[in-house]
Order: structure tokens, then C-alpha cells, then sequence
């Protein structure tokens, strides 16, 4: 039921289909819960978290547009350059109390699928909480030094030193109407107030649409065995019938990556955070090597799954912005 919704969702929001009445009818009500919301939230930041160095990664779009990435990507560039960051995560597609501090040994189920994947890919202390705030606390208490918080940005009570902003180059704002009829969670407009736009491109040599932003492109790594204990160019499956699973916010990336590569594909889509069961891959072609996305991967470890790989991504951004917020967040540390 909750992937017919998603998928008839998405039509609506990013294809041809018309929204009905009622779902245009809902959008000026959730635009005044949502500016409530942020005015409460900004009232109510806590004094304690006004100076720390904190990066608040987002979008303005329901679904997925490249965070998790380009967050990994965030946490490289500070440690390479003598910060201890820690992440921040609401813990989507998890169930717990309070904040959680993610270990080897957590559960996605717990968690939350892109908790775990962070936290296994940086190595570095990652909190999950639906309190960013108290989540952010722990980790400055437990050592770190600056804050990098994955989808934070209608966190408004979570004060913030730089705002970035992600923007998928395909999808891009969909119909351009608010949520439940369209998939925008703010107006287009915040992007003027926001410190940095990072477009998600496929296309490294495209310049960005959207004025003052800046490239990303989402690189393929090796494709993994669900053990890690073997790996192979992706190249190296050119030809071969493979079935692909996804259950990620926007499955057609993926799918093209490996199309791109010369993979043959039976497609299986799943909703976004989907628990994965025994029962949800009985219908897959049997005998043909079973390949995921990492998110996807994280929950289907200990299933038993024989013949099955994921596809390691790498976010790419230009050396110069990457040196300009690692020098932004070196200043926030140590203030003249």
C-alpha cells in the first residue's frame, strides 16, 4: 500500500498528472503549520548551541536528492583537514527513544538505514534523534568538534554556521507546489537565504542552472559483495541480466547507473526506508546475481542472501568549494 501511495505520489509530483482538489486544497494549510513551526522552532533555539559549529545539510523537496553523499563527502573534507566532526541524524525508517549513538553493532531497524551507512562509510560518532539538538549535544560532549546534521534543514529550532542546500538536476522542484500536493517542503524562495546550493548532476561538465551553485556528481565505487568480502568493477558486469533493488527516493538514478554500465536489469522498486522481509525478494528471476543500493544493503545483511551486491557511491565536488568550508568551519572552531 505504501508503494502504491509513494508511486502515485510521484506521478503527481513529478510527472504530468494533476493533483486533485484535495491534495491543492491541503497545501495552504500545511504552508501555515509549516511557518508556525518555523517560528516556534526559531524562538525556541537553545543558547548552549548558538555558537557551535554546526553545517545543516538539506533540501526543499520530499524524497531523495543526494544528502547522504554529499554528508559523507562533508565529513571527509573536515577530518582531512583536522576537525572532529560527528553526524546528526533524525534516523529515518527507525524506531527508538531519545538519542542513539550508532555502532557497528546497531540495527537498521533501530537506527535507521542511512544512520548505519554514515556511520559504517566516515568511522566517525553518529546520533540519531528526532531532538537534533539533544542529538548535537551529545556528540560535542563526547568529543567532536563541529556538527554536520544529514536533512536538517526544517530543523528550525537546530541553530546553524552554514546551511547547504541540495537540489537533484532531473527532478529539480517537481510541480513547484508545496506538500501534500506537490513536493516541496518550503517555497523555492528559501534557496536566496540558504549559504550554499549544490546541484546533483549527472553531468560534470553542465553548468548548474540555479545561480551561485555548485556541481555535485554522484560517482559509482567498485560493486561490493553484501560480506565485503569480494568486489568488482561494475564494468566487469557489462552484459550480464542482474535483478536491481531500490528502495531509495528516487530508484530511476540508480537503475540508470547501472543500465550506463551495460548491466541488463530486471527492476524491482520499493518504498523509500523499506524493511526489507525474506518474503519481498521470493519474486525475483532466480539464479541472476541480485544487486542493491548501499542503503539498501545496511538492512538486508543476515538475510542469507547468496549472489547479491551493492554499489558503493562517491559524492564529487570541486576542490575550491571544498577548501572554502573546510576553512568556513576551521574559523568557527577557532574564532580570531
Amino acid at each position: 500500500m505504501r508503494g502504491r501511495i509513494e508511486s502515485w505520489l510521484n506521478g503527481i509530483w513529478y510527472g504530468a498528472a494533476e493533483a486533485p482538489w484535495w491534495l491543492r486544497a491541503l497545501a495552504p494549510v500545511y504552508r501555515v503549520v509549516f511557518l508556525t513551526h518555523r517560528a516556534i522552532g526559531r524562538y525556541r533555539r537553545p543558547p548552549d548551541l548558538l555558537n557551535a559549529p554546526i553545517v545543516v545539510v538539506g533540501n526543499l523537496t520530499a524524497g531523495g536528492s543526494g544528502k547522504t553523499p554529499l554528508v559523507i563527502r562533508l565529513c571527509q573534507v573536515l577530518r582531512e583537514a583536522g576537525l572532529k566532526p560527528g553526524i546528526v541524524s533524525r534516523g529515518y525508517g527507525g524506531r527508538r527513544r531519545g538519542v542513539v549513538r550508532v555502532s557497528e553493532n546497531s540495527s537498521a531497524a533501530v537506527v535507521g538505514d542511512e544512520a548505519l551507512l554514515m556511520a559504517g562509510r566516515t568511522g566517525l560518532p553518529v546520533a540519531v534523534g528526532s531532538d537534533r539538538c539533544a542529538a548535537a549535544r551529545s556528540l560535542l560532549a563526547g568529543g567532536a568538534d563541529v556538527i554536520v546534521t544529514d536533512d536538517g534543514l526544517q530543523h528550525h529550532r537546530l541553530p546553524r554556521t552554514l546551511e547547504i542546500c541540495v537540489v537533484d538536476a532531473q527532478r529539480q522542484f517537481g510541480n513547484g507546489r508545496l506538500l501534500p500536493a506537490g513536493p516541496l517542503r518550503e517555497p523555492v524562495e528559501r534557496l536566496r537565504r540558504v549559504d550554499h546550493v549544490v546541484v546533483n548532476t549527472a553531468d560534470p561538465l553542465a553548468e548548474p542552472r540555479l545561480v551561485g551553485a555548485v556541481a555535485m556528481q554522484l560517482l559509482p565505487g567498485p560493486l561490493r559483495s553484501l560480506d565485503d568480502r569480494e568486489s568488482w568493477r561494475i564494468s566487469q558486469f557489462a552484459g550480464c541480466r542482474a535483478n536491481a533493488v531500490a528502495g531509495i527516493g528516487n530508484p530511476e538514478r540508480f537503475f540508470r547507473v547501472l543500465e550506463q554500465a551495460g548491466l541488463k536489469l530486471n527492476r524491482y522498486v520499493f518504498p523509500d526506508h523499506h524493511r526489507y522481509v525474506a518474503a519481498d525478494l521470493e519474486r525475483l528471476e532466480p539464479g541472476l546475481p541480485l544487486i542493491m543500493t548501499e542503503k539498501d544493503a545496511v538492512k538486508c545483511r543476515g538475510m542469507g542472501l547468496e549472489n547479491a551486491w551493492y554499489l558503493s557511491i562517491d559524492a564529487s565536488l570541486p576542490a575550491r568549494w571544498e577548501g572554502a568550508i573546510a576553512e568556513r568551519m576551521l574559523q568557527a572552531v577557532t574564532p580570531a
